[in-house]
């Protein structure tokens, strides 16, 4: 089983959302930085957030076990060992990219 590096691209608000339905001053994902590199393979990250971590973990499982095909027949990402997620946030999505490596996981 290799690592796979998860970077965090982006950190987002959907500000027609949470203006209807966040709280006054609503921020971004206090919990992510934007450019924040974490590197796992079947556990989640130490300091990783619990809520993206299950939107995204079943990514990062399938590269930590070496997929080599483009995810959903390549209709998604053209590079095979790489997927852009979002964690599951409705207000303020934080983007993720997932690339698989050649680090040994131990």
């Amino acid at each position: 089983m290799k690592k796979v590096k998860i970077t965090i691209l982006k950190r987002t608000i959907q500000e027609d959302l949470a203006k209807e339905y966040g709280i006054d001053d609503f921020p971004k994902c206090p919990l992510m930085e934007d450019n924040a590199v974490f590197y796992a393979d079947y556990a989640k990250p130490e300091g990783f957030c619990d809520e993206a971590w299950k939107a995204i973990y079943q990514y990062v499982f399938a590269l930590a076990h070496g997929a080599t095909e483009t995810f959903y027949s390549g209709t998604w990402i053209k590079e095979p060992g790489i997927a852009i997620v979002c964690c599951n946030d409705g207000l303020r999505p934080v983007i993720f990219k997932l690339e698989a490596t050649d680090i040994e996981s131990k």
